[in-house]
Parts: C-alpha cells; sequence; structure tokens
C-alpha cells in the first residue's frame, strides 16, 4: 500500500503502472474513454482534474483507493 499525499504523487503512480502495463497514453486513453490531455494532466501532476474521470483511468489500470478516516474507521 502506497500513501499518497498530492496529485503529482497520483500522477507518478498512474505512470508508472501504466509503462509497467506497456500500455501507452493514447492505449490508456482510450480504454478508459477519456482524453489523452486528460491522461497527461494526471501523469503531470494537475491539480485541477475531474474526480470522475480519475477514478475511471485508477480502475483502469487496475489502481484501487482506500482512504482512511481519522477516526480509525
Amino acid at each position: 500500500m502506497v500513501e499518497i499525499f498530492n496529485m503529482s504523487q497520483i500522477g507518478e503512480m498512474v505512470r508508472l503502472e501504466r509503462k509497467s502495463q506497456r500500455v501507452t497514453q493514447i492505449q490508456l486513453a482510450q480504454l478508459a474513454n477519456v482524453g489523452v490531455r486528460f491522461i497527461r494532466d494526471i501523469e503531470d501532476g494537475k491539480e485541477s482534474i475531474h474526480a470522475g474521470k480519475l477514478l475511471q483511468v485508477l480502475e483502469t489500470l487496475g489502481i484501487a483507493l482506500r482512504f482512511s478516516l481519522p477516526s480509525g474507521e
């Protein structure tokens, strides 16, 4: 499990996983039904991206999100 604190870290994680799967940005965009520019924005760590589309990309790559609540639940 990896702790993520900012969009740059998400972008790096997406880039590494995409490359490990030997998928181009164009292919990932097509598979996730988003634009290539959106993939670039994620990988560049852009702060203002559409959360729903980000979740599509993460799901396409097989990346799961888990949240930890301050209360420990």
